[in-house]
Formats: C-alpha cells, sequence, structure tokens
C-alpha cells in the first residue's frame, strides 16, 4: 500500500504528519509513504533543519517541492496551496513510477489546512483523508457553524451576538467568549466553510485524539461522518534534550528541585508577550512564592505570524531586581526542552496556551494546567480543559494575543497559586485520562482498533 501525506507549509503541521507517518508504518510492514513538503522563503530553513534531523525511513520518503514564492497577498498560504497542484501532480507521477514493492496508490492524507488538494486525489483516482491536528470537539465546532452558514437560517459566526452556542459535539453550550479567534473575522470564516465543506466530502478523518478523552465530541461525529480517532499523535522521544546553553542548565536545576513543586510556564512555538505583559507574569510569579521555570521569548519581527526569537539579555525586560530576588526559586529561558520539562519529577504545574499538542503531552505526563489561550482554537480547548473534563484551572479562558488587554499580576498571582494547591478530585480525573491515552495506542487500544478500521478502508484503494 502506498499513501501520499501533504502537510501545509510549516514545522508543526509536518512534524505531525512525520509521527503519524512513522506510526502507521510501524503498524503495516508493507506500507508506503511519500510526504510531499511545501516550503515557502519563511520557512524552508526551519523545514530542512528539520527533516535533516530525521533519522532515514526505509518506508517514508521526504520530498521537497520546489521552494515557492512568497504567498499571494489575497488568501495568503491558503491561496498558496493551491497554485502547488501542478507540483503535487508531478510529484504524485514520479511517487508512483518508483513504487516499491508493487505497492498500490491508495489515497491521499491531506493536512486540514490542504484539503483544496482532495481535487488532485481524485485526478488519481484515489480517496482523500484528512489529518485534523486539533480535537474532535473543535473539528465538530467548525462543522456545525459551517451547516448553519449554509443551512436556511444562514448563520454568521462573525454577527453572532448571543452569550453561547449550542453544538452537538459539546456536552455544554459554547460561550462566545470561547470561540476560536479565527471564527470572528470574516476573510478567515469564510475559508473555514470551505475547509469544513472539503472535509465533509472526504473518505475520512483521521484526528489526534482519542475516543475516551474526548467521547462526546467522537460519538457526535461518528453519526454522520467516518472519523478515526489516532492519537495521541506525539513525539516522546525526547529529542529535545540536545538543546543546549541555558535550556540544558534548567534540567539540571530541575534535578536540584523537590517533587512537584515548579510550575512551568510555556506559550508554544508562536507565543510571546509585549514587555508591560512580561512585567506583570513576573510580578504575578514573584507574589505567588512557587518554584517556577519560565519560557520566555521575544516577539517575532515582521507582523503577527513572525516567529518568536530567543531575549539575547532577558533582564532588559524583566523588573528591576527580580533576576536576584527570584534566583533560589526559578529560572528564566528562551527555547524549552518542553517535552522533557513535562516529564520531570520537579514540575507540579503547566501554565500553558492551551495548543493541542501541548495538552495532549501534559495529560500524557498527568502535569496539571493552567489555561492562558492566544491564538486559533485554543480558547475553545482552554473551555474544554477547565469547564467540560475539569482537569484544568483557569488563569483566562478568553484571551488572544491580538486583544491588547493585559493580564494583571494579581491574576496570574491567584491562578498560579490555584494550579500549584492539591486538589484530589482534578488530580483523579487527570490520573483516568492519563491512563485512557497512555492505554489507546496499545493493542487492543481504542486508537489501534481505529487505525486497523482506517488501514481496512484505504486498502480498497479506488473512489
Amino acid at each position: 500500500m502506498q499513501l501520499v501525506f501533504i502537510p501545509s507549509p510549516g514545522v508543526g503541521h509536518l512534524a505531525a504528519m512525520v509521527e503519524l507517518a512513522d506510526l502507521l508504518v510501524r503498524r503495516r510492514p508493507a506500507l508506503f509513504i511519500s510526504v510531499l513538503i511545501i516550503t515557502t522563503p519563511s520557512t524552508a530553513a526551519t523545514v530542512t533543519r528539520y527533516t535533516d534531523s530525521l533519522p532515514a525511513s526505509p518506508r517514508i520518503d521526504l520530498l521537497h517541492l520546489p521552494n515557492t514564492d512568497a504567498p499571494p497577498a489575497a488568501g495568503g498560504d491558503f491561496a498558496m496551496i493551491e497554485t502547488q497542484k501542478p507540483r503535487v501532480r508531478e510529484a504524485v507521477s514520479a511517487v508512483i513510477n518508483r513504487s516499491r514493492g508493487g505497492a498500490r496508490l491508495s489515497g491521499f492524507v491531506l493536512d486540514m489546512f490542504c484539503t483544496s488538494l482532495a481535487d488532485v486525489a481524485g485526478e488519481f483516482a484515489v480517496p482523500s483523508y484528512i489529518f485534523f491536528t486539533s480535537p474532535a470537539s473543535a473539528l465538530g465546532f467548525v462543522l456545525h457553524i459551517q451547516a448553519a452558514h449554509d443551512g436556511e437560517e444562514r448563520f454568521d459566526a462573525t454577527e453572532f451576538r448571543g452569550t453561547e452556542l449550542a453544538v452537538p459535539s459539546w456536552a455544554s453550550p459554547v460561550p462566545r467568549s470561547a470561540f476560536p479567534t479565527n471564527v470572528t473575522k470574516k476573510e478567515w470564516v469564510q475559508f473555514l466553510y470551505r475547509i469544513a465543506r472539503d472535509i465533509r466530502g472526504s473518505r475520512g478523518i483521521l484526528i489526534n485524539t482519542v475516543r475516551e478523552f474526548e467521547s462526546h465530541a467522537v460519538d457526535s461525529l461518528s453519526s454522520a461522518l467516518k472519523v478515526y480517532p489516532v492519537g495521541p499523535i506525539l513525539n516522546l522521544k525526547g529529542g529535545d534534550t540536545a538543546a543546549g546553553g541555558a535550556a540544558a542548565e534548567a534540567i539540571e536545576w530541575l534535578d536540584r528541585q523537590p517533587e512537584s513543586t515548579v510550575v512551568f510556564l510555556c506559550f508554544g512555538s508562536m507565543g510571546a508577550f509585549p514587555e508591560a505583559q512580561v512585567r506583570e507574569i513576573a510580578r504575578g510569579l514573584e507574589a505567588s512564592g512557587q518554584r517556577f521555570l519560565w519560557s520566555l521569548r521575544r516577539p517575532g519581527q515582521g507582523g503577527p505570524r513572525a516567529t518568536p526569537t530567543d531575549y539575547e539579555n532577558v533582564g532588559e525586560v524583566l523588573p528591576e531586581g527580580f533576576a536576584d530576588r527570584t534566583a533560589e526559586v526559578g529560572r528564566v529561558i528562551g527555547w524549552a526542552p518542553q517535552t522533557s520539562i513535562l516529564a520531570h519529577r520537579a514540575v507540579g504545574g503547566f501554565v500553558s496556551h492551551c495548543g493541542w499538542n501541548s495538552t495532549l503531552e501534559s495529560v500524557w505526563f498527568e502535569v496539571p494546567m493552567a489555561t492562558w489561550p492566544m491564538y486559533a482554537e485554543q480558547k475553545l480547548n482552554a473551555f474544554l480543559l477547565v469547564k467540560e473534563l475539569e482537569i484544568a484551572t483557569e488563569i483566562r479562558m478568553s484571551y488572544s494575543s491580538e486583544s491588547g488587554e493585559i493580564v494583571t499580576a494579581d491574576e496570574i498571582e491567584r491562578g498560579v497559586r490555584q494550579l500549584m494547591e492539591k486538589d484530589r478530585s482534578r488530580e483523579a480525573r487527570l490520573k483516568r485520562f492519563s491512563e485512557d491515552i497512555k492505554k489507546a495506542l496499545m493493542d487492543g487500544g481504542s486508537s489501534s482498533s481505529s487505525i486497523a478500521e482506517f488501514f481496512e478502508d484505504a486498502s480498497n484503494g479506488a473512489m
């Protein structure tokens, strides 16, 4: 069997697809996967560093498509995906021509932002599947607002003024304040509607989740669509321990701390704050009296989508004397080896942006979370964690990095204290979910069963 994987530009979605490919080839000996990598000038260097770091695999081919020019002004990366169709056609033809062991092309697996490439799969008379890297509950939300928009009521998420919205994939109504950031933007919501329509037209959806973790959402989606919860798709190999400098020193510092006493603050690959917010975080941490390890990064230069970088001198943005006053209880670093830190026995709490990968990692390692969403569907994730699953505490649930609002030191102090307090009920729920997601990919686990169902469907090949 031969599959073609197409991730959207950037390392985050590429890494998730490579992890999925690795999982699938380990489950099926006669499976070959070709990953077609789309790069832009802004992503080429980081993508190349990532792919160069990967061990060679005899059954996973990483194929770099010719570097594209900058995305068209109207439509950004998504319009750029459309321009890739000729390159994708050419690459897939080459894959078929050099097919190994008589493997037959059985389908495309498309990133959630590359759904328009299903047309190319159709040209090769094979089905397309979607890989959805966010939670099932978020998928259900997007599908619901698209159906409501396309139906008689002509629902418009950007004009919605109610306090909450009933959504089938959610056990509780979703407050308007938890709507994904892009749902409220007219230029974005139309694209989300299109993605939702494409997803409905696909052969099936592989979701990076676990049935037991999102049982309500998975059951709701399964009533109308073919969904395969195949998570958790995580890289837990510890490759991030290779980091040197301050990150390595941070691990050594953790080694000297008592068990479950350190709160770890990290806001994802795109998470960075203006200096005024940095100072409030510092004051809140100091006032909390808790041990802390804080991954602090400078906002990227060149617009809101620019990648954050490390400070050359982090002291320039911290309150005067902060480093000296907290020297015994805290460390401030730049980029953080998140997996290694969450796995460390000293870490007892995680202040997070609620990105889905970070959420799954936190649950895997049984580290309680405090929510501080930044962008995309992260407000939905925060609502899921705090209100539906009840495994997280709240610093904010409705924050957006674009809003310009400042979370005060008092809020941060209160949230950090609450996070680090013992809560036996919360800990028991977190422990149960952690056990669930660890069992999911074992023999007989729910995700293993979903993978087997996917293989059975994909082996039929033709549309």
